[in-house]
């Protein structure tokens, strides 16, 4: 059964299922699988391609959002990057990161932990630099305006070469300060853990959070070595991890997190339909699952989005669940442990309310 943290501030069987939208949406909540490129909406990289000259192969918005009919993971990357070809300037990814942090608060999202591809750009021209000024004055702005804190994770993608990730690591470096963690995205299968185990063994040394994807299209095996060889302290998505059930003894009794993507995984046709998302299954193992967005502007949407239509698929899933869900967020963050405690007192307030 689901395994709170402590005792729950409210009595779940006074919310009734009527009840559950209003409160998925205003309970405070942290946000940790979220691709800062995969915000980018089609509006958006149609006014930043007229501002930068940049040639796109599709029409107009529509035509380019009638392109959102992916068969796997691979078919989204390709629209993928083709959408990024139009961030060159540090004020491109301000602006992005900006339009992500206000849909971010009026979901009720008190912090972001943002994952960013230096790759996708510098193979383009784009500097680290450039990309990472962008984003830091975006956090900034978002976190005096609109009240949301935020970090930043590099990831490196899969489908390139270690020596690529290196080489990458190194062009970040002076900007380490700007940076909380790395993590590893892109294209799963064929392109296990261990392909990168020194460039992690190097990020662990210079003290860097370490997460990866893991158990999104590729098998347990890929989970059980982004724990064992890169040293990951999260798993981003592991939605396939509970094909194992030893694996899933370990992530429960370790609480090793998992940052979900519902409105992703149905996408991507990592499951059929939503009725079939292992959510609740998960949280009946007791395993510290989250829920996230991913990409939402390919996804069909952002965090609200994906807690509702989850909670709608999943009979199963209550307040209780909601409750755990968004703790499970906070102690999932990398945030300080005084954080953590007051986003804890703010949620458990907000039950209390009820």
């Amino acid at each position: 059964m689901n395994r709170p943290t402590r005792t729950l501030p409210f009595d779940p069987a006074r919310v009734g299922r009527e009840a559950l939208p209003a409160l998925l949406h205003g309970m405070p909540k942290a946000e940790l699988h979220i691709h800062i490129e995969g915000s980018l909406e089609p509006e958006l990289i149609f006014a930043l391609a007229g501002r930068n000259g940049v040639t796109l192969p599709y029409a107009g918005v529509d035509a380019l959002r009638a392109a959102y009919a992916f068969s796997d993971l691979q078919s989204f990357l390709d629209i993928y990057y083709a959408g990024a070809s139009v961030l060159l300037e540090e004020a491109d990814f301000f602006d992005m990161a900006m339009a992500y942090f206000r849909r971010a608060a009026a979901d009720c999202v008190v912090h972001a932990e943002l994952f960013f591809d230096p790759q996708t750009h510098t193979e383009r021209g784009v500097p680290v630099e450039t990309v990472i000024r962008g984003l830091t004055r975006a956090r900034a702005k978002a976190q005096q305006e609109l009240g949301v804190s935020s970090e930043l994770i590099l990831c490196f993608l899969r489908h390139l070469s270690e020596d690529s990730a290196f080489q990458t690591l190194e062009q970040a470096l002076p900007w380490r300060e700007h940076f909380i963690g790395v993590g590893l995205d892109s294209s799963e299968r064929g392109h296990p853990p261990e392909k990168f185990a020194r460039v992690f063994a190097r990020c662990r040394e210079l003290g860097l959070r370490l997460v990866a994807h893991a158990g999104e299209e590729g098998p347990p095996a890929y989970v059980w070595s982004a724990l064992d060889v890169l040293k990951v302290e999260r798993i981003d998505h592991g939605v396939r991890s509970l094909e194992d059930p030893a694996l899933v003894a370990r992530l429960a009794a370790e609480r090793i997190p998992l940052t979900v993507c519902p409105l992703s995984n149905v996408k991507l046709r990592v499951f059929d339909t939503m009725a079939r998302h292992p959510l609740a299954a998960m949280l009946d193992a007791g395993l510290c699952a989250t829920v996230n967005s991913d990409d939402p502007a390919y996804f069909g949407g952002y965090l609200n989005q994906n807690f509702t239509e989850t909670f709608e698929a999943l009979p199963a899933l209550g307040a209780a669940q909601a409750y755990q869900l968004a703790r499970n967020s906070f102690e999932a963050s990398f945030a300080s442990a005084a954080q953590k405690a007051r986003w804890c007192d703010a949620l458990d307030a907000h039950f209390a309310a009820i």
